[in-house]
């Protein structure tokens, strides 16, 4: 019965992920003349000595740690507001999702032109909270760069963690938080002793989704900066060198073990979540 499913998977994700294993222990590229030569290792050898490649990955790692820690913050206190009784509550968590159902594409080109240094608004908002100088471009300025790219993912993916959590507390008995109110524990107690821990495998589960995608970012990165002033990820660099060196030299088999890299790091956070996860349920 399931032989049917195992098959597409096979040709659609099986295959492919083969195939990027196989092409990265050879040099090789897209044009044609270029000869394919088995290199074994070689290219994950490379890896650790391209500098621009170090850099990618510091900033994929830095824009990961940061994003989904206040995505996570944000989504458990937006949760628990959306999740209290009150006049068009529905209107609300209707409205909340909205940033979340935005295409990526559409909202990080509304953004970069909002980071504009002559006509955008977040511009002229920064200049007056005395956060950047008059005429500073926000996108042309390393550090400031990663910063309003972080501002933009964060704007865009809270929604999606508030969601998922939201889910979790409305799986909590309210008979629970009743008992409590009846022992005299308060709100905060509450909310540490009987929210946080009914809610963590949830949230564990939302962190998982969120790591796992904020580890291959591309298109909010490309769209507002093209990786430029530092903010170069993994996958917007992994690009480059797949669409633009691979047609001009051997750098297929290089991009293919980038690419096994980012496939490499991401499942060792999913394996690291899904086992923390368990510790805490059992």
């Amino acid at each position: 019965m399931i032989l049917p499913t195992i098959l597409v998977i096979s040709v659609v994700a099986f295959f492919p992920l083969f195939k990027t294993f196989y092409d990265s222990f050879y040099s090789f590229g897209l044009r044609p003349g270029i000869e394919r030569r088995f290199v074994g290792l070689q290219n994950y050898f490379r890896l650790f000595e391209d500098t621009r490649f170090i850099m990618a990955l510091k900033n994929t790692v830095f824009f990961t740690v940061i994003s989904v820690s206040l995505e996570t913050v944000l989504g458990v206190l937006i949760a628990i507001v959306v999740h209290q009784r009150f006049a068009l509550r529905g209107v609300v968590r209707a409205a909340m999702l909205v940033p979340w159902a935005i295409p990526t594409a559409i909202s990080s080109q509304m953004w970069r032109w909002m980071f504009h240094d002559q006509f955008g608004i977040m511009s002229r908002l920064w200049e007056k909270l005395g956060i950047i100088e008059p005429g500073t471009p926000i996108l042309g300025t390393p550090g400031l760069a990663m910063w309003a790219i972080i501002f933009v993912d964060v704007w865009k993916t809270t929604p999606f963690m508030a969601l998922l959590i939201l889910a979790g507390l409305q799986v909590i008995p309210e008979d629970i938080y009743e008992a409590a109110r009846i022992d005299g524990a308060n709100t905060i107690q509450r909310f540490f002793r009987i929210t946080l821990p009914l809610i963590t495998p949830t949230i564990g589960v939302a962190l998982i989704f969120r790591t796992l995608d904020a580890l291959r970012v591309f298109d909010v990165v490309y769209i507002m900066t093209r990786g430029a002033v530092n903010t170069e990820t993994l996958a917007v660099y992994n690009r480059h060198v797949l669409m633009d060196r691979a047609f001009t030299g051997a750098w297929f088999g290089y991009g293919s073990a980038i690419s096994v890299f980012i496939f490499v790091l991401i499942s060792i956070f999913a394996i690291l979540y899904i086992k923390s996860l368990r510790l805490k349920l059992d």
